[in-house]
C-alpha cells in the first residue's frame, strides 16, 4: 500500500487580502487582478528582501569585527 499524497500548503489568502486591501489600500478589483509575483514585489517594496539567518562563519566574523568589551560596556 502506498502512502497517501501529501496535501500542498494552502495559500494564506486572509493574510494576502489584509496586506493588499489594508496595507496597500488597493481596491478589490485591482487586488484580485494582481499576479502573485506582483503581490510579492509589492511586499518586498514595503518590507524589503527577506533576510537569511547567519551561519556560524558570518557570526564569527561579526563577533571578531565588533568584540564585546569586558563588563558588557559598549
Amino acid at each position: 500500500m502506498s502512502a497517501p499524497p501529501q496535501a500542498s500548503p494552502r495559500f494564506p489568502f486572509a493574510r494576502a487580502m489584509a496586506f493588499g486591501l489594508g496595507a496597500l489600500r488597493l481596491p478589490p478589483d485591482a487586488f484580485w487582478a494582481m499576479s502573485l509575483p506582483e503581490l510579492r514585489a509589492a511586499a518586498r517594496g514595503i518590507f524589503g528582501e527577506a533576510s537569511t539567518p547567519f551561519d556560524r562563519a558570518a557570526l564569527d566574523a561579526l563577533m571578531k569585527a565588533h568584540p564585546d568589551r569586558p563588563g558588557g560596556a559598549r
